[in-house]
């Protein structure tokens, strides 16, 4: 495997993101196309991960860069996941965001997506005395 490049500067092509999102399995996203670059245009920073020429990683976020900052997605090609990278896009994205009193972010109730976010640093909700709720739309 070559050094994985994680870059800031980089928007990746659709098909790349496409591949990317259905590796994943998030199938939701990729079913409206438009939706998705659309929401990829419009997302405050987005962060990639790079093996050369090929897209392994993707971190984005939503936010005004002062007081909160959201991350929407990250998102690691099976083939490459627990190498690290996604660590390093959830540093790098913390380091530039520092002053930034609130990181937050929604995710999986999963014991794996736990694990993760908490390694991170972050907190579930509820042992900072905060709760969370979600609208979602059909």
């Amino acid at each position: 495997m070559n050094t994985i490049e994680i870059k800031e500067t980089i928007f990746p092509k659709a098909e790349e993101i496409v591949v990317l999102y259905n590796d994943v399995g998030w199938y939701a996203y990729t079913a409206d196309l438009a939706s998705l670059q659309k929401g990829l245009e419009n997302s405050t920073y987005i962060l990639s991960a790079w093996d050369g020429e090929k897209l392994v990683g993707i971190l984005r976020a939503v936010g005004d860069e002062e007081t909160i900052m959201y991350i929407q997605d990250i998102l690691v090609l099976e083939e490459y996941q627990r190498r690290g990278i996604g660590s390093r896009l959830v540093e790098y994205f913390l380091q530039k965001y520092q002053n930034v009193r609130q990181k937050v972010l929604i995710t999986d109730n999963t014991e794996k997506n736990k694990f993760f976010y908490k390694k991170c640093g972050f907190l579930a909700a509820e042992k900072v005395q905060l709760c969370t709720f979600v609208r979602m739309s059909l």
